[in-house]
């Protein structure tokens, strides 16, 4: 795999890339295994790179020693080198040096947090929330899920929507209730709103959670194909090989 190759992934992870781009990128995905499992694993590693240099200082160091790595591996005129993240140098070098020399082992599994990043909610946009959904959105979108499952449980109460449904599913799934999250994304999935799929999604992540790779798999199965993230699915699936 080439470098461009490298910076086309990081573009698409940014959202960099144009609507027409998306498109025939996700048609590759879709269409060449090969490039589907190195985008995975580009992914992955970016990831879980991401969140071991989370802290600035650390991140700094990492990037100064990655750099040197470029430099000696790949021979390229300063002037032409675009700017990539550290965490992706660190991809990009470990392509180059031998398997001995990875920074990183990683575990043959995905991980939960590879995939869980979750929409932020926005119920207050339409004009009738109330505060407890204030409360509830507000608490969800900065992840204090302890918070927002008392809040979404008091909304459901009065207005049992797929929406709020899906979010306090979301909820307790981050604060491993897992059979409370089961029951509500179970749930949706028998019905038919258009969160049905989105359901039926985070419930694999559930399975997936608790390492039950099986039945993450078994369930990723059952989403169709024109679902909005389908390439998550695919991704997925394919690190469950």
């Amino acid at each position: 795999m080439n470098e461009e190759r490298y910076i086309l992934f990081d573009q698409y992870l940014e959202g960099e890339l144009t609507i027409d781009e998306k498109a025939n990128f996700e048609k590759q995905i879709a269409d060449d295994p090969q490039f589907a499992a190195e985008f995975a694993a580009f992914r992955t590693a970016q990831q879980q790179l991401e969140n071991k240099f989370g802290i600035a200082a650390e991140r700094e160091a990492f990037k100064e020693n990655l750099m040197k790595i470029s430099d000696k591996h790949f021979h390229k005129d300063k002037s032409k080198v675009i700017a990539l993240k550290p965490w992706n140098y660190a991809v990009a070098a470990s392509v180059v040096i031998l398997i001995g020399l990875f920074f990183f082992n990683y575990s043959k599994n995905p991980v939960y947090e590879d995939f869980s990043q979750h929409e932020q909610a926005y119920f207050t946009e339409r004009g009738n929330a109330n505060t407890t959904l204030k409360q509830a959105e507000t608490a969800f979108n900065a992840h204090n899920y302890k918070a927002a499952i008392p809040l979404f449980e008091k909304i459901l109460k009065e207005s049992k929507t797929p929406e709020i449904q899906l979010f306090y599913g979301i909820s307790l799934l981050e604060e491993n209730q897992y059979t409370k999250a089961k029951a509500v994304f179970e749930a949706l999935r028998a019905g038919t709103s258009v969160y049905k799929d989105k359901a039926t999604w985070n419930l694999a992540l559930c399975k997936l959670k608790q390492k039950d790779y099986a039945g993450c798999k078994k369930i990723l199965l059952t989403i169709p194909q024109d679902y909005e993230d389908n390439v998550e699915v695919q991704l997925l699936l394919k690190d469950l090989e």
